[in-house]
């Protein structure tokens, strides 16, 4: 995490922390989602349209900026530590997207490398890769360098159900929907 955010954390400690204005979608890129978007629909699954997806960042500091404070909280809802707010990311997928290098190296798509220790192949064929960063969809760019992999033997792939991701692995696709479920349930 930069310093400069961890001093306005310090500074600033009860900001509220803001949800539905982020997306991460299944090729690592960030979306921006204003009050339109988010009335469009929601970022990834049933009910998603373009319009809801939101504007793509494209300013390579301010992507830079939010990989580096791109965190996890204990619920496994994952964030981007903006200053003082956390501002709680939907996923269309997973909470990392991974490329792949010919050398066979495996990084993020914030460009941090990660140890592979397992995959996995859904009903859609997309593959994920577990390692010690947690679970990520492979970029399908990257799909070629993947397959060269799985047919080498150094990954295995066992069959997955996409929507049994996220509990085995402890994350939250959509933080606006476990917080909307949340309070529908304390309103009862």
């Amino acid at each position: 995490m930069d310093d400069i955010v961890k001093v306005a954390m310090a500074k600033w400690p009860n900001v509220p922390d803001c949800y539905g204005w982020l997306g991460l979608d299944a090729r690592g890129r960030w979306w921006m989602r204003d009050d339109r978007a988010q009335a469009a629909g929601p970022f990834a699954g049933d009910g998603a349209t373009p319009a809801s997806r939101g504007a793509e960042l494209r300013h390579d500091k301010l992507i830079a900026f939010i990989g580096r404070n791109y965190g996890v909280d204990g619920q496994g809802q994952w964030f981007f530590q903006n200053g003082p707010q956390r501002v709680y990311v939907e996923l269309e997928l997973t909470p990392w997207v991974w490329r792949l290098a010919p050398d066979g190296g495996v990084f993020s798509h914030t460009g941090v490398p990660v140890q592979v220790r397992e995959a996995w192949l859904d009903e859609a064929g997309r593959l994920y890769l577990a390692g010690d960063m947690g679970l990520g969809v492979v970029h399908t760019q990257d799909m070629h360098l993947a397959a060269e992999a799985v047919e080498s033997g150094r990954w295995v792939p066992q069959p997955c159900r996409a929507a049994e991701l996220p509990a085995r692995y402890g994350f939250v696709p959509s933080p606006v929907a476990a917080r909307r479920a949340s309070a529908s349930s304390a309103s009862r």
